[in-house]
């Protein structure tokens, strides 16, 4: 298994540690978990400059399939809780529908974004257009973090790997 995946990430040229591991943090950090995947893509970007775009689109890809995961968290309870209410909050249920999955744009944001799609799910939103919306915000979001933090200097990062190696 080891020497296919090796034969799988060479042929495309990728590392065999790195990228998996950004697909997985960026996935994980699209559930209900609360983890932050920018410093792993951040990291492994710094680490590989060559590997910038593969990396974001990686990310990208992997955030995304974690909030279908939650939508579709969200359609298994509808069907299966077919006596509960779903969303208690009437604003925000109809705001959902008047809106429908363009809201999704906003599935990167922390605390709000993970949710919200649990919400589409449950409200039976169109997957598609799900997908579509929420890559396109999730893809922004990791364009923007990361271009943010290319501005902060080098020597703050080295900084703050000091002050770590003496905790």
């Amino acid at each position: 298994m080891d020497q296919m995946l090796e034969h799988f990430f060479g042929w495309f040229g990728m590392p065999s540690i790195g990228l998996p591991a950004v697909f997985f943090s960026a996935f994980i950090s699209a559930t209900l978990i609360p983890i932050g995947s920018e410093p792993i893509l951040f990291g492994y970007i710094s680490i590989n400059p060559n590997f910038y775009w593969a990396a974001i689109a990686t990310a990208s890809v992997g955030n995304t399939l974690g909030g279908m995961f939650d939508w579709f968290l969200g359609s298994i309870a509808r069907r299966r809780f077919k006596l509960l209410k779903g969303p208690q909050n009437g604003r925000m249920k109809a705001w959902l529908e008047r809106h429908g999955p363009k809201v999704l744009l906003l599935s990167w944001l922390p605390g709000f974004g993970d949710p919200l799609c649990i919400v589409a799910g449950w409200l039976n939103l169109a997957w598609q257009p799900c997908v579509i919306y929420m890559f396109i915000g999730k893809l922004m979001r990791y364009l923007t973090m990361t271009w943010l933090l290319t501005l902060v200097p080098e020597s703050f990062w080295h900084q703050i790997g000091h002050w770590l190696h003496l905790i």
